[in-house]
């Protein structure tokens, strides 16, 4: 028994002693001064340079923005790199390019909005009009409430026949489970 509690005691020492061992952190690296050193990162990746309003007024980072046309607009047969974007190789694009290429909306520029205003009002008049020539030329069918001779008793059984639940009759239900429970 007492060797029992030595072993036991003796593996839990080297246990606690390991685990005070885990902690410590490797000093030695094995990335190159090229990677690790900050003299060299500094040298290589300088910070980026800040541009005063005057040097750089749309706040871009200098980029040199070309004026803003969309590309719908440019000519279709020119000798262009890019036939379908209309662009040349290398040519900066606008800072909008999103906006301004040729997989945005395109601008509809055939008819202006007065005389596509006048056009839709033309069809509305045009359209109400032949509804009311069709309403003066189909006068309406007069229209009564048709009678018939013994309230169509006849037509829905006559007098023998079973009729439907009237609001005064009981429930079909109710009756049954007055019997059973009498």
């Amino acid at each position: 028994m007492l060797l029992q509690r030595i072993a036991r005691a003796s593996a839990l020492r080297s246990a606690s002693l390991a685990a005070r061992r885990l902690p410590i952190i490797q000093q030695r690296t094995f990335l190159p001064p090229s990677l690790n050193d900050r003299a060299i990162i500094d040298e290589k990746y300088p910070d980026r340079q800040e541009l005063t309003d005057e040097e750089d007024p749309g706040m871009n980072g200098g980029y040199i923005n070309p004026p803003r046309v969309k590309r719908q607009f440019r000519d279709p047969h020119g000798d262009w790199w890019d036939k379908q974007e209309r662009r040349n190789y290398g040519e900066p694009v606008h800072e909008d390019h999103d906006i301004l290429g040729m997989f945005s909306p395109y601008e509809y520029t055939w008819i202006s909005p007065g005389k596509g205003l006048l056009q839709i009002g033309a069809f509305v008049a045009t359209f109400v009009g032949v509804c009311w020539v069709i309403g003066q030329l189909y006068p309406d069918k007069p229209s009564f409430p048709r009678e018939f001779e013994g309230g169509l008793e006849r037509e829905l059984g006559g007098p023998g026949a079973l009729r439907a639940r009237a609001p005064g009759d009981p429930e079909p239900y109710q009756v049954e489970e007055v019997e059973e429970e009498n």
